[in-house]
């Protein structure tokens, strides 16, 4: 199960809004086969793994080891649990049970009826920290979220003038257009917006460029700035009005429940995780509100003396934290 989980783990970034899944098969105590799913739209880990293995009859004395229940129904591609049945596999043996109404137990009902033995909850907390954003998209019905900022040694997010360039290292800053190609979509607040003129796209890095995000109440923000270049999908939230143009959403929300609102309605467009990258108003909204599940802090040598200051995290846990060539890397989690 430990070397389904390191598969699984190669799809970081390309399967979203399907889950990672890595499998593993055994016969006789050796790895036969093995797959994950690599792309969003196509072949699952079951069947990347069942097409590895090169003598098919070992199938049905195999024990095959798959990080989520195997699916149930038919999407892009066809039930897995289907398919394993269809070679008789001998036993299956799973981390996680699918929280998708359109799996969960179906597919271990279909294993089960076939006549294979099916073991569950094996190495379970791995698998579910593995796919914490599919499992929150799910049970909570809003997007995974992450804060992240970088603060001056004395604690301080920007200027007073909001200049916030440049406080972390070029290595931190690397790290942070990786995070970008891994999470579904990024979102900063007018501000943000308005001083930093950020493009919120993946340019020191490999990877996909994530939907961006602005939080803009009044439609203050002017059309020429980089986030409306129509380049990448966009979503302008505000409480003005709701309308279309090319590449960029313009949706309404209520004040009252603005943020809430805003986490469900990126859930209903698949979007399963959300990097909050700025300002310190909308990173400060999301904490009073309670709604995040993690945190990445950057700290770095540089000192301000006097400036904007650096949000306050309420109801963390320390998590880690890694130093960036002089910069230091915190993480948090929501208690």
């Amino acid at each position: 199960m430990h070397r389904a989980m390191e598969l699984a783990r190669l799809g970081f970034g390309f399967v979203s809004p399907n889950p990672m899944v890595g499998c593993v098969i055994v016969y006789e105590n050796k790895i036969i086969g093995e797959g994950f799913h690599q792309q969003y739209g196509g072949p699952h880990a079951e069947v990347n793994a069942i097409n590895s293995v090169v003598d098919k009859m070992k199938l049905s004395k195999s024990t095959v080891y798959v990080t989520l229940e195997p699916c149930a129904h038919f999407g892009i591609t066809p039930p897995c649990a289907n398919l394993l049945a269809t070679h008789k596999v001998k036993k299956v043996v799973l981390a996680n049970i699918d929280p998708n109404p359109r799996v969960a137990g179906k597919g271990i009902e279909i294993l089960q009826n076939a006549g294979i033995e099916v073991e569950t909850g094996i190495l379970e907390e791995e698998g579910n920290n593995l796919n914490k954003r599919f499992f929150t998209s799910f049970i909570k019905k809003i997007p995974y979220v992450i804060l992240k900022w970088a603060e001056t040694s004395d604690g301080f997010i920007a200027r007073r003038n909001y200049d916030s360039k440049w406080i972390s290292n070029e290595y931190s800053r690397k790290i942070v257009h990786r995070w970008r190609a891994e999470e579904d979509a990024i979102l900063v607040g007018k501000n943000t917006a308005l001083y930093d003129n950020p493009t919120l796209n993946v340019r020191d890095w490999e990877g996909n460029n994530p939907m961006r995000i602005v939080i803009d109440h009044n439609l203050d923000l002017d059309d020429n700035l980089k986030l409306f270049d129509q380049k990448i999908s966009t979503i302008c939230y505000n409480l003005k009005e709701s309308r279309d143009r090319k590449n960029i959403v313009f949706k309404k929300l209520s004040e009252a429940h603005f943020l809430t609102d805003l986490l469900a309605d990126l859930q209903k467009r698949n979007i399963q995780s959300l990097i909050v990258e700025g300002g310190v108003t909308t990173i400060n909204n999301f904490i009073k509100a309670g709604l995040w599940d993690e945190a990445r802090v950057f700290r770095a040598s540089t000192s301000f003396g006097e400036g904007i200051s650096a949000p306050q995290l309420k109801d963390a846990e320390f998590d880690g934290k890694e130093d960036i060539m002089g910069d230091v890397l915190t993480y948090f989690k929501k208690k």
